[in-house]
């Protein structure tokens, strides 16, 4: 691949809708970044389960921002393996909390599919893993 076609491919990432996951996913790091700090701070002994697992899903949600930005094939497959983990855990936490509610005194992120973020932390993978397939070159795509 020639440096012309690693930027094309790079810009390809953050560019028409990619902009906007870009942006969607900036917006849940800050979210789930800052809620999940402010809690283990001052109430982790109140629900230590679900404080941690928001903020792991703000380290992935940034790490799927920077891959987005960053561009590139490489950045485009762990981009995509981060979005299959993410909406695994959306899934799994969204099930799990319906199931066992008490599992869970306060909300996590991904509680009830994340109805406490308008069901972003479930659409947001489901439409970035679209999104990278579809410009994945033809061979990855498969």
């Amino acid at each position: 691949m020639t440096s012309g076609q690693a930027e094309v491919s790079r810009r390809r990432l953050a560019s028409g809708p990619g902009t906007l996951l870009v942006w969607l996913y900036g917006v849940m790091v800050v979210g789930a970044v800052s809620r999940s700090a402010y809690q283990i701070a001052t109430e982790f002994d109140r629900a230590p389960l679900a404080y941690a697992l928001s903020a792991v899903a703000g380290v992935v949600y940034g790490f799927i921002t920077y891959s987005l930005v960053r561009g590139g094939e490489t950045a485009r497959r762990v981009a995509l393996a981060c979005c299959a983990a993410e909406l695994a855990g959306v899934l799994t936490v969204g099930t799990w909390t319906l199931i066992e509610p008490s599992a869970f005194p306060d909300a996590t992120v991904w509680s009830d599919f994340g109805m406490g973020y308008l069901f972003i932390p479930v659409l947001l993978p489901l439409s970035a893993i679209y999104w990278l397939r579809r410009g994945a070159p033809r061979g990855d795509a498969a």
